[in-house]
């Protein structure tokens, strides 16, 4: 990635644990999984479970980078 790419790519320097953390902590398990329909996060949740289930699901981590950033361009428009 260059420097130009990294500029552009809201993502970068996120991992996807941190991205789950705070959508956690924001929205609870429960309302995270009616927003994003996935069993990890209806059954039984924990990070680390449904870490390994992200970065195996290419769709489901696409859906939660989705959510985070969507949440994160209200906030911006909010404050910035």
């Amino acid at each position: 990635m260059t420097r130009e790419t990294g500029g552009r790519d809201p993502l970068h320097g996120i991992t996807l644990k941190a991205m789950l953390t705070e959508l956690v902590e924001l929205y609870g398990w429960e309302e995270l999984a009616r927003r994003i329909r996935i069993k990890c996060f209806a059954t039984d949740p924990s990070v680390d479970s449904s870490l390994k289930f992200l970065r195996r699901t290419p769709w489901a981590r696409e859906k939660v980078e989705a959510l985070y950033l969507s949440r994160k361009r209200v906030n911006s428009d909010i404050w910035g």
